[in-house]
C-alpha cells in the first residue's frame, strides 16, 4: 500500500516507464507527463523520497543549503514551501517529498512496494518486469538514486549475533531508542559522523569502529531567519543562476578564493580558512583554487584541519586516531554537529580497527585483535559486549542500484558484463547497447560532486527534450554510439586524472565495495558539462545513434 493508502496499478504499455520515486524520479514523472508521454513509475518503498525515505538514522540531515537543495521547476513551489533550518533533516526533506507528490498529483502514477527485477531489450521496446507483474515502455528512465543500495560488510561468525543489528541506510521506520544500551557503531563516514553524537546522548556506552578517519568541517546549522529567506525568495531566479555556474552548482553567494593556498603568507592562509571553519559546511575547499588539484596546498588546508582535530579532542591518543593523513578532498568531506566534541564524552571511545582489527562476531559482541605492543609472541585477542550494532558502512555508490535490476539490451548482452570493468557511458546518460535507456545522474556525470537537485533537474530536462525530439523526427530508438561512449570514459578520466580525487580509496572510486572495479565514476565541473549537453542536444544529439 503506498502513501496515504493510495496504490496505483501499472498499465499495460505507457511511452516512459521510471524505476524509483525519488527527486529525480518524481520530477522525471512530471515532466514526462507535462509533455504528453503516458508515464509510469516503480518504486520499492512504500512512500516517496529516495534516500530520504530510506535514510531515517538518528541525525540524518542534507550537507546542502536547504534553500539550495530543493525544486526549482514551479516557482509557486519554491515561494510556497518554508525551510526550518539551513540544513534540513530527514523529516523535513521528507515531508517536502511528500507536499511535490501530492501538489502535482503524482501518486496517481506510482506503484509502491514494487520491486523492479529485469529489463529486457525486445521488439523495440523494454520489459519491465517487476514484483507485481511486466509492463512495455517505449523508453525507461532508472532513477535509483546514487546513494541507495546499502553496502553491508561480512564478518567471521557475524550470524552468531545475537544482539540487534541496524545500517543506517534502511533505518527503521519507527525509530531506536538506545537508552541504556551498549552500542557500536562501525564506520566514521558521513552517516556515521551525522549519527554518533546523536546516539552518545542516548546509549549507556558508544564505542566508535573506525577503520579509516574522515575529514569533517561544521555545519554551524541554525534556524533560517525570516529576512535571509525573503531576500532568497525575492531573487530566487538569480540565486539559482548563480549557484549552477560554480563547479558544485551551489554556495554561489560564497565564491571560490582567486588564490592557491601557496600563494599566501601562512597567517593569511590560516585566517581564510578560519572565515571558511567558522561559516561552516562544504564550501570550506572553496577558501582557495587549488584544494583538489595542487598537492603541497591540499597538505596545509589539511593541517589546519588536524590542527582543529588536535584542540577539539581532549584526550591526545583519540586525537592521533580521528586525524586523517589522506588528502582532503578526494573523499567526500563531511559535515557534523559536535562529532569530534563527542569523544570527550565519559560513555564515548574509538576503537582504530587499523590498529584494532575486527577477528569475529559472537554471540554477545565482537571480538578484536589486540595491537602486538612489544614484537614479541602471539597476537591477543579482546571481546567487547554490545546490545546493538550499527553499521554506517555507506553504499554501493552510482552503480549498486542499477546493477541489481538484471538489464539485458540488444542481442541479450547484460549491462553487469558490460560494466565488468566500469561503468561506460555516455555523458552518463546513455549506455551504447542499450537503446532508450536512459540513467539520471548516472556515472560519468557531475552528479555526486554537486548539489544534487540541480544535476537532476537538468537531466530530467535533457532526457525529456530529447525524446520529445526524437519523436518530432519520426525515429524510434536513440543510444550511445560505441566510439562516442568510448571517448567520454577517456574524457572523465582525463579530468578526473587533473585533480587530486583518485589519490586515495574513496565510494567515488567504488573501492568501499569488495569486488567493485576501481574506476572513478563521477565527473568533475557541473558548468562545463552542462554546457557540452546543451551543446550535443543542439548539433542533432552527436554522439547518438538514432533509428
Amino acid at each position: 500500500m503506498g502513501n496515504n493508502g493510495r496504490m496505483a496499478a501499472a498499465p499495460n504499455r505507457v511511452d516512459v516507464a521510471i524505476v524509483g520515486a525519488g527527486f529525480a524520479g518524481m520530477y522525471m514523472l512530471h515532466r514526462a507527463r507535462s509533455a504528453g508521454f503516458s508515464t509510469h513509475v516503480f518504486e520499492r518503498g512504500s512512500g516517496v523520497g529516495g534516500t530520504w525515505y530510506w535514510n531515517r538514522y538518528p541525525g540524518a540531515r542534507c550537507d546542502v543549503p536547504s534553500l539550495e537543495y530543493s525544486y526549482q521547476f514551479s516557482e509557486e513551489l519554491q515561494q510556497e514551501w518554508e525551510w526550518s533550518e539551513k540544513y534540513a533533516t530527514q523529516p523535513e526533506i521528507l515531508r517536502y517529498a511528500e507536499h511535490v507528490a501530492d501538489r502535482f498529483d503524482l501518486r496517481r502514477d506510482i506503484s509502491f512496494e514494487t520491486t523492479v527485477q529485469s529489463l529486457n531489450w525486445q521488439n523495440n521496446a523494454w520489459r519491465v518486469s517487476t514484483t507485481s507483474g511486466a509492463t512495455l515502455a517505449r523508453f525507461v528512465v532508472l532513477a535509483t538514486g546514487c546513494l541507495s543500495a546499502a553496502n553491508v560488510p561480512r564478518f567471521p561468525d557475524d550470524d552468531l549475533y545475537k544482539g540487534n543489528t541496524y545500517h543506517t541506510g534502511n533505518w527503521p521506520h519507527e525509530g531506536v531508542d538506545f537508552t541504556g544500551k551498549r552500542v557500536a557503531v562501525i564506520g566514521t563516514g558521513s552517516s556515521g559522523i551525522q549519527s554518533i553524537p546523536v546516539i552518545a546522548e542516548q546509549a549507556e556506552y558508544l564505542t566508535v569502529l573506525q577503520r579509516t578517519p574522515a575529514y569533517s568541517v561544521p555545519a554551524r546549522n541554525q534556524t533560517l531567519s525570516p529576512d535571509y529567506v525573503a531576500s532568497v525568495k525575492a531573487n530566487y531566479g538569480e540565486f539559482r543562476r548563480k549557484n549552477s555556474l560554480t563547479r558544485a552548482a551551489l554556495g554561489g553567494d560564497t565564491p571560490t578564493g582567486p588564490q592557491g593556498a601557496c600563494e599566501v603568507s601562512d597567517q593569511e592562509r590560516h585566517n581564510a580558512l578560519e572565515v571558511r571553519w567558522q561559516k561552516g559546511g562544504l564550501l570550506f575547499l572553496g577558501a582557495f583554487n587549488d584544494a583538489l588539484t595542487n598537492p603541497t596546498s591540499n597538505r596545509l588546508i589539511a593541517d589546519f584541519v588536524r590542527e582543529k582535530i588536535r584542540t577539539t579532542v581532549c584526550d591526545p591518543e583519540t586525537a592521533r586516531k580521528l586525524m586523517p593523513d589522506a588528502v582532503i578532498g578526494c573523499k567526500r568531506l563531511c559535515v557534523d554537529t559536535d562529532y569530534y566534541e563527542t569523544f570527550n564524552r565519559h560513555n564515548v571511545s574509538l576503537i582504530d580497527l587499523r590498529e584494532q582489527p575486527i577477528q569475529r562476531f559472537t554471540e554477545s559482541g565482537i571480538v578484536f585483535t589486540r595491537p602486538d605492543t612489544d614484537g614479541v609472541g602471539e597476537p591477543q585477542t579482546i571481546e567487547y559486549e554490545f546490545d546493538a550494532v550499527v553499521f554506517a558502512t555507506g553504499f554501493d555508490a552510482m552503480t549498486g542500484a542499477i546493477n541489481k535490476i538484471d538489464i539485458q539490451g540488444r542481442d541479450g548482452q547484460l549491462l553487469t558484463d558490460v560494466w565488468s570493468e566500469g561503468p561506460v557511458n555516455y555523458l552518463g546518460l546513455s549506455v551504447h547497447g542499450f537503446p532508450n535507456l536512459f540513467m539520471i545522474t548516472g556515472p560519468g556525470s557531475p552528479s555526486v560532486l554537486t548539489n544534487m537537485i540541480v544535476s537532476i533537474q537538468h537531466h530530467v530536462d535533457w532526457i525529456t527534450e530529447c525524446i520529445a525530439q526524437l519523436g518530432d523526427s519520426a525515429k524510434t530508438t536513440i543510444e550511445a554510439d560505441s566510439e562516442a561512449q568510448r571517448e567520454w570514459v577517456e574524457h572523465v578520466n582525463t579530468v578526473a586524472g587533473m585533480t587530486l580525487y583518485t589519490s586515495c580509496s574513496s565510494w567515488y572510486l567504488g573501492t568501499n565495495v569488495y569486488g567493485k572495479p576501481r574506476v572513478f565514476m563521477p565527473l568533475p565541473g557541473f558548468p562545463a558539462y552542462a554546457q557540452r549537453c546543451a551543446e550535443i542536444a543542439r548539433d542533432d544529439y552527436r554522439g547518438f545513434v538514432t533509428r
